[in-house]
C-alpha cells in the first residue's frame, strides 16, 4: 500500500488507475488502527485494486473534496470517479464483498 504521497500524487494514481482504494486514517485514531489492519489483509485479495493511505491530518482537502465525514475512510474509485465510500469496517468479508461488487468479480 502507498504511502506517504503528496496530494497532486494522489489524485495522479487515482485518475490512472482502473480500480483504487484509498484509506484515510488518523495516527491517534484507535479504530483507525484496526481497520488498517483490514486494509492490509484486504489489499492482498485484491491485485486488481491499487492502495493507497493517507493521514488525513495532512491532507485536509481530500477530505473536503470527497465530503469525508470521519476516519476511518475508505473510498473506492473506479476509472477516477468516486463509487463508494466506507466508515464502518465490519470485516475482511464485508470489504471483499464491497470491493467485489464494484469490480463485478471475485478475485479469488
Amino acid at each position: 500500500m502507498k504511502n506517504r504521497l503528496s496530494l497532486k500524487q494522489m489524485k495522479n494514481e487515482i485518475e490512472a488507475q482502473e480500480h483504487t482504494a484509498l484509506y484515510l486514517y488518523t495516527p491517534m485514531c484507535g479504530t483507525c488502527m484496526v481497520a488498517g489492519r483490514m486494509v492490509d489483509v484486504t489489499e492482498k485479495l485484491f491485485p486488481a485494486f491499487h492502495f493507497m493511505k493517507a493521514d488525513l491530518n495532512y491532507i485536509p482537502s481530500i477530505a473536503d473534496e470527497h465530503s469525508v465525514e470521519s476516519v476511518p475512510c475508505l473510498l473506492l474509485f473506479k476509472k477516477g470517479t468516486l463509487m463508494k465510500k466506507i466508515y464502518a469496517f465490519h470485516s475482511v468479508p464485508f470489504l471483499h464483498e464491497q470491493m467485489n461488487d464494484l469490480i463485478g468479480a471475485d478475485s479469488v
